[in-house]
């Protein structure tokens, strides 16, 4: 059969929603749960827009060990199925069709901007199971995707509200952007053998239902070692504005850190059963004196600064502990929490957060670089969570990421967070007034 015929042959089955695939616009994206035929309809609008004209398609993920962790075999099934083994060559690493057109794989997150050049001439990427690409991919990448007329194609099953590919593309939609939901109901060919799993999934996990589903972003990561308790406080209005008072002073929690993030929990305690996170500090590649600067700017009456059992430790080339150079610094109260059992200290947050707020405000810090406010705390806390091996399918030790440092604060504050009380009430000894009420989560109200 001749090229010119088998491209007219082309019969290809998309979604009503789905439509504007072939159409023009610089951003495609569909998001939503499983079985909505988001992958499949994205394989042949590709596949036909590929036979009409010679294009060069990048199919991207942020991770691609190999070429099976890649959408080349769903586009060797699409090809097949669509009648189009006679245009398109199938290759171990690259797809070529009759005309020229070029479907390349490529995972992103081992890419540099200089590494990444080689894509500038790419007409269109499909970036598949985009929920898992970082905000480093992205501004890596989109700026690569510049030729005329060139688009961008999107499709994911979102994970958290805040992961940056639902910020970017669906909280905040670019320009000369078409974005759509697709569900199982819109799925025209929805099969049986879907509908039993589905059907299962609701009866057994209706947590996890609305997210696998039905394509609502999860309060909380797969896993998440806090998940219930972090529930919680959100239905219980728990994470909400804590503003500082005065009259009470303000502790802080360190996890330390150079390459990995330097944390600052700061901690109210207005009554001994209540703990008022107010605000957080995170960054990295900070000296002790310029995260002293950045807190101290926020005016507050400063308590005791707890270190992690490493604050001993004297850096060889100056001779000195943290402890030591923050007290060189006017931090007059300056304590180490002895080093304690990483499963014991999960179990002691776990008794602490029902009894805890968070300040959920979330900014950058003075210099710019890195993160202030409880709302970054909170992120962390909704993101820590356990590895589950493949081999095993049980849960084992705790993740070590970028949202781990601020969840081992929180075991520190946990490790001590009694300890405080006498403290507090030493700091808060005036008298109520009969007409002054007290709310848990703000301190003292006149």
């Amino acid at each position: 059969m001749e090229t010119a015929e088998v491209v007219r042959n082309i019969d290809i089955q998309l979604p009503h929603k789905l439509g504007f695939l072939l159409d023009m616009y610089r951003y495609k994206i569909a998001y939503g749960g499983r079985g909505s035929a988001k992958s499949h309809s994205f394989a042949q609008a590709l596949l036909a827009l590929g036979a009409h004209q010679k294009l060069r398609i990048l199919c991207a993920r942020e991770f691609q060990k190999s070429i099976e962790n890649s959408v080349h075999a769903l586009l060797k099934d699409c090809i097949q199925r669509l009648g189009l083994t006679s245009f398109y060559h199938v290759g171990e690493t690259e797809i070529v069709g009759g005309n020229g057109t070029q479907f390349i794989f490529s995972g992103l997150a081992h890419h540099t901007v200089d590494s990444i050049k080689s894509y500038e001439g790419v007409d269109i990427v499909w970036v598949e199971e985009g929920q898992t690409v970082s905000k480093r991919s992205w501004d890596i990448l989109i700026p690569t995707i510049r030729a005329p007329n060139s688009e961008i194609w999107v499709s994911f099953n979102p994970d958290m509200e805040s992961d940056d590919t639902y910020q970017r593309f669906v909280k905040n939609r670019p320009p000369r952007s078409m974005v759509v939901k697709m569900n199982y109901t819109d799925n025209p060919w929805f099969p049986r053998e879907l509908e039993e799993e589905r059907e299962y999934c609701l009866r057994v996990s209706p947590d996890d239902y609305p997210n696998i589903w039905l394509g609502e972003c999860r309060q909380v990561v797969a896993g998440a070692i806090y998940a219930k308790e972090m529930g919680a406080m959100s239905v219980e209005g728990r994470l909400r504005s804590l503003p500082y008072d005065p009259r009470l002073p303000v502790h802080t929690v360190w996890d330390l850190g150079w390459n990995d993030k330097m944390v600052v929990v700061m901690v109210q305690k207005p009554i001994p059963t209540i703990v008022n996170v107010i605000n957080y500090y995170e960054d990295n590649f900070r000296r002790y004196d310029e995260v002293i600067d950045e807190i101290e700017r926020l005016g507050y009456r400063w308590g005791t600064d707890w270190l992690p059992h490493d604050g001993e430790n004297k850096n060889p080339q100056t001779g000195k502990s943290a402890k030591q150079i923050l007290q060189g610094l006017r931090r007059r109260d300056v304590k180490v929490i002895g080093r304690g059992n990483q499963e014991d200290g999960i179990r002691q947050v776990r008794m602490m957060l029902p009894r805890t707020y968070i300040d959920d405000s979330n900014r950058k810090t003075f210099n710019g670089t890195g993160f202030m406010g409880g709302g970054r705390l909170i992120e962390c806390m909704r993101r820590y969570r356990r590895t589950v091996p493949r081999t095993t399918g049980e849960a084992a030790s705790p993740v070590h990421d970028e949202f781990s440092h601020g969840a081992d604060a929180m075991r520190g504050l946990a490790a001590i967070v009694d300890r405080l009380t006498g403290e507090f009430q030493r700091a808060t000894a005036p008298r109520l007034a009969p007409q002054e009420a007290f709310d848990p989560g703000m301190g003292m109200l006149g």
